[in-house]
């Protein structure tokens, strides 16, 4: 049903739950063999801005027999109006509650979303547990990267996708309709769907423990389940379906511009980088389709912005070419480029001479540790010198503000680590007073610090996370180091990052806590003003759920992890091997150096995983 305009009047930002905007796809019921209502964990404006979403809500709905329609959390004053009113969370297109349609697909980015999740199912009129959906309650379906390790979610989630979906999503649609027209019946559907590579069905796998609470076994219930869930990919990204148009938002969001996806994959291996591993191997879109996409948005929108996505936008390899291509058109039509990702061994003057957003905007740089050792531990492969070369050309373009990212409680970091951080960040202003043609204003150098998180599929999935008062108190270290005012110091909340790990490695003995944090009213954990530490250390009390066990315990190396059943395609002997030489300060060359075995080049065939840099 549609949302009263009386309760529109009473809510914040009322166009977040009305739909109808300006390329949005509605379709008459008669004549569609499924319908599926996408969901995002998060308000409007983040979901809206989501690349995954925008390719999938296209891609379904190019099918005459299927409909694709949003839905997003609703912001806590909407929550309330649906509450009171006994309204259910409806779709935007058709105003059609989630219990109403075949499959509710999430797109799960981020660890504290869960319990937005179960509260959306929950206005949803859905059926929380997977358990207790029956033959005539929806699919509930997620995917995302939080779906690599799916545990935590697994009491109320049907099946996840593993890996990009651009072509698995269609053929799990396909196999449902049959089976709807044959004669639906979850149990049958979900053991045929399993057969499909990319997808898991958790309920189909037997998981035991040990007495010390660590995984003694975890397998499937039937000979025909797969043992592995090998993730999809899409091998030829020149071929790869991409939206010719976007929707195009009534109020602003996250990203009001045009998204240009690049390439996928990275180069690079950093070893606590989980997205630089479960995009592997890297497989890039030639100029000439990136510019004709390019133009298509650009008609298709309006926008005036482009911003040129990837893990590592430097490290594509005709980017050049891309860039000469787009600016033969964009400069007479006043769109701006945009290259978020830059790595300050592959940033140059010609760059930021013809990107006109580097021109204009703040230079973030990551060199993630504050000396060369911690550099190397954790595969960084850049030098200082690099740092204040792509500074020095910042500041003879006429920069004079600078943000540099780093990440605190790294293994083996120390005191003199952090100190290093204090000291790059001092260099950095030194070598701006340094360089002829600066500016003449104050230098600005803004230091901001992440929490160190091991996530699954990296080499450091084993380490335990720096325990929760060490991180506090390197926090108030570093603070204590940074006497310069021409030196602004942020750090990431040290609480989230702590539930984060939490969940990030954790197994599906989770679900209890994520089901009573919902009883208690959490939701939005992944905004400041709805998180509670508190909270959540009182809810894994009430569970019986030691947090430390998933947070702060280095995994030993033959024990069986939660996400051991799904295969990404790199092995875990190459992160074993990662581990190892992290401990030994050794690099590893990148992609284009050298091949390092990880294996993730049998996911696309005979062909080279990454091509050479092309002239």
């Amino acid at each position: 049903m549609k949302i009263p305009e009386s309760i529109l009047k009473k809510v914040q930002k009322p166009a977040r739950y009305t739909g109808g905007e300006w390329g949005q796809t509605v379709k008459k019921k008669e004549g569609l063999d499924a319908r599926i209502v996408f969901c995002f964990p998060d308000i409007y404006e983040i979901g809206m801005s989501n690349l995954g979403m925008r390719i999938l809500y296209d891609i379904y709905n190019k099918h005459e027999n299927i409909a694709c329609e949003r839905c997003f959390a609703p912001w806590t004053d909407m929550e309330e109006q649906l509450r009171e009113h006994d309204i259910p969370l409806c779709s935007l297109e058709s105003s059609d509650p989630l219990y109403e349609f075949d499959m509710v697909a999430f797109s799960i980015q981020y660890e504290l979303c869960y319990t937005t999740l179960v509260n959306m199912l929950e206005l949803g009129k859905v059926k929380l547990l997977a358990s207790e959906r029956g033959d005539g309650d929806p699919l509930v379906i997620c995917g995302g990267p939080c779906a690599y390790n799916g545990e935590p979610l697994a009491d109320f989630v049907d099946l996840f996708i593993i890996g990009e979906g651009e072509e698995v999503n269609i053929e799990l649609t396909e196999l449902y309709i049959e089976h709807k027209k044959a004669g639906y019946s979850k149990e049958k559907f979900l053991r045929e769907a399993s057969h499909i590579k990319g997808i898991y069905v958790p309920s189909l796998y037997d998981v035991d423990y040990n007495a010390d609470g660590t995984i003694s076994r975890f397998e499937p219930k039937y000979p025909d389940v797969p043992e592995k869930v090998q993730k999809r990919i899409v091998e030829d990204m020149d071929k790869a379906p991409y939206p010719e148009k976007f929707i195009v938002p009534f109020i602003q969001t996250v990203q009001d511009r045009i998204t240009l996806e690049v390439y996928r994959g990275c180069i690079r291996g950093c070893r606590f980088c989980q997205a630089g591993a479960v995009f592997r191997p890297v497989r890039e879109k030639s100029p000439e389709v990136l510019c004709e996409q390019a133009k298509k948005l650009a008609d298709n929108t309006g926008y005036g912005e482009m911003t040129l996505s990837s893990l590592s936008i430097s490290d594509y390899s005709c980017i050049s070419q891309l860039t000469d291509m787009l600016l033969e058109w964009t400069n007479d039509r006043k769109i701006s480029l945009s290259l978020p990702s830059l790595r300050v061994d592959s940033f140059t003057k010609e760059l930021m001479e013809k990107i006109s957003t580097v021109r204009t905007g703040t230079l973030t740089f990551a060199p993630e540790a504050g000396t060369q050792r911690l550099r190397d531990v954790i595969n960084k492969n850049v030098m200082e010198k690099d740092l204040f070369r792509a500074c020095r050309v910042a500041f003879e373009g006429g920069k004079s503000q600078v943000k540099l990212y780093f990440m605190q409680g790294l293994p083996t970091e120390t005191d003199a680590d952090l100190d290093g951080i204090a000291k790059l960040a001092k260099d950095v202003i030194e070598e701006y007073y340094a360089t002829p043609g600066r500016p003449r204003k104050a230098p600005q150098v803004t230091i901001s610090a992440a929490c160190f998180i091991p996530k699954p599929f990296t080499a450091f999935q084993w380490e335990p996370q720096c325990a929760f008062d060490e991180l506090l108190r390197k926090q108030q270290y570093l603070k204590e180091q940074i006497t310069d005012r021409k030196i602004r110091y942020n750090y990431h909340d040290a609480s989230v990052s702590r539930i984060e790990a939490v969940f990030a490695r954790g197994d599906r003995r989770l679900g209890k806590a994520i089901s009573e944090a919902h009883r208690r009213g959490m939701k939005l954990d992944s905004w400041e003003e709805f998180f509670s530490y508190d909270k959540w250390i009182s809810v894994f009390e009430s569970c019986g759920i030691d947090p430390d066990f998933y947070a702060n315990r280095e995994r030993a190396e033959d024990e069986i992890l939660p996400w051991d059943v799904i295969d990404i395609g790199m092995t875990k002997e190459f992160f074993l091997r990662e581990r190892h030489k992290a401990f030994e300060e050794k690099t590893t060359p990148n992609c284009r150096q050298a091949c390092s075995g990880c294996g993730a080049n049998k996911l696309g065939g005979e062909r080279s995983c990454c091509p050479k840099s092309k002239k």
